[in-house]
């Protein structure tokens, strides 16, 4: 089921049909026994949009293409917000934000929606964040966690940048970190920072919050 649903739902964003799309999904979530949330996120979106993504960087479709699939898919996601948000809420929160020159945000836009979902309150910066700015912000929120969201491998030293920049005013806070840019490398820059935590997929951030506020 999830894998046809995978392939209709690439088959119907490579030609902007937002409405087949979002039936798709909605016919996921709806069913008698509904998907997981997350499973939808992974398995259907995250996965169509790393195919979009390599299909852009081979030059395979256009940059209008890649941009008018990322709008439908930001637009699915506001649809299902308010299913899967959870109204029990717990006394935590979190800063979640785009590297700065990361320009694609859906996937740490599904990592926002994973915390709520687990009753965190996040708050959501999205694309191209400046590190000193987000830097402001987190003095002004102080939250209990920052994640980070890095999709092109070529923007790794703005992350670094962003982590000294938090490092030097948070020594001790916790930092997680994902984006389809680790697939080409890059987490062995993560090991020189104490508590900045590499995530692989929503089911790690998931499995991460649990066991967080256990511990808390």
């Amino acid at each position: 089921m999830i894998e046809s649903s995978h392939k209709e739902f690439l088959d119907a964003l490579l030609v902007g049909n937002r409405s087949k799309c979002s039936e798709i999904v909605g016919n996921l979530f709806n069913k008698n026994i509904p998907v997981p949330i997350e499973d939808i996120y992974e398995s259907v979106i995250k996965k169509t949009l790393y195919v979009i993504g390599e299909m852009w960087e081979s030059g395979k479709i256009s940059v209008a293409t890649e941009h008018l699939a990322s709008a439908i898919v930001e637009a699915i996601l506001n649809e299902l917000y308010i299913k899967v948000i959870s109204t029990k809420r717990i006394n935590k929160t979190a800063v979640v934000a785009c590297v700065e020159q990361e320009y694609h945000q859906v996937g740490i836009k599904m990592v926002a929606d994973v915390f709520e979902i687990n009753g965190w309150n996040a708050f959501f910066l999205g694309a191209n964040t400046p590190a000193n700015e987000l830097v402001k912000f987190i003095t002004e929120i102080q939250p209990d966690v920052v994640a980070l969201s890095l999709s092109i491998y070529a923007n790794l030293l703005n992350l670094e940048i962003m982590l000294e920049a938090i490092r030097k005013e948070f020594p001790t806070l916790i930092i997680i970190v994902g984006g389809q840019a680790f697939r080409h490398g890059g987490r062995e820059v993560l090991i020189k920072y104490q508590n900045v935590i590499y995530l692989a997929d929503l089911y790690g951030v998931e499995s991460f919050l649990k066991s967080s506020i256990l511990s808390h």
